[in-house]
């Protein structure tokens, strides 16, 4: 077993967990624009959440993260930090967020582009790395599915879209941690690797970019990973629960 399947009380703290962060998520959306800054939307997220009665995880000892939202622009991946630099028109951002409520955490993100429609290129990162996130989950065929058949089915739609598969980051359980084991890559073979059970929860999370794999670490803010050749990323995320026939996604409204 690589966690102890949630207690009844577990799972549906994390499903009003989930909800309450899917509505943070929504709420969001129809904030960004150009001209605001990550530091205007970690404040208008931060106040969220504490009105739905949740807590910012990463504002946490277990992460001390320096706000609530991961906030990553253009060729950044994931972990960035919110600026006082405005959003420009065009901007694709992607927004990583996980909240706590009853003991229980999820985690879920999305990347957009500011004011505009996606199109081009763009269009084509944000859909693929989406639809990897979804071809992932429905991989999940409850009782006895094992991570690779989610990595496997990941890779397949990145590598058929011809986008860069991020392989240092990895998805994760998650639940009384933000962290948790096990390890979900974005690559792998199907019926290889841990076997999941009902009960188990975990977050899916592609990254893709529009150019190579290789990530650059050691922004000045210390946690920014972007990546080395500065092409354009995107990330996609749920937290789901294993049950015994496919997977629950916990994460939206």
């Amino acid at each position: 077993m690589i966690q102890p399947p949630k207690t009844e009380a577990q799972i549906e703290a994390m499903r009003e967990c989930g909800h309450k962060l899917a509505q943070v998520f929504d709420g969001l959306k129809k904030q960004l624009r150009a001209g605001m800054t990550g530091i205007e939307a970690d404040a208008w997220v931060a106040a969220e959440i504490q009105r739905l009665g949740a807590e910012a995880t990463y504002r946490t000892n277990e992460v001390n993260f320096p706000n609530s939202i991961c906030i990553s622009v253009n060729d950044a991946i994931v972990h960035g930090v919110p600026t006082d630099v405005p959003f420009e028109k065009g901007d694709v951002v992607g927004f990583d967020l996980v909240i706590s409520y009853k003991g229980m955490k999820t985690d879920a993100a999305f990347t957009t582009v500011i004011d505009e429609e996606p199109k081009g290129a763009v269009k084509h990162l944000l859909k693929n790395t989406e639809r990897s996130l979804y071809a992932g989950i429905d991989a999940i065929k409850g009782r006895g599915t094992h991570i690779g058949d989610i990595s496997s089915a990941v890779e397949a739609v990145l590598d058929d879209a011809k986008l860069g598969i991020i392989r240092d980051m990895v998805g994760h359980g998650v639940g009384l941690e933000m962290h948790m084991p096990p390890e979900v890559p974005n690559y792998g073979d199907a019926k290889t690797g841990l076997v999941l059970t009902p009960g188990e929860t975990i977050a899916i999370e592609p990254m893709a970019t529009l150019g190579g794999e290789k990530t650059l670490h050691g922004h000045e803010d210390g946690w920014t990973i972007s990546t080395k050749d500065g092409s354009l990323a995107a990330q996609f995320e749920h937290t789901v629960l294993i049950t015994e026939n496919g997977a629950e996604i916990l994460t939206q409204l």
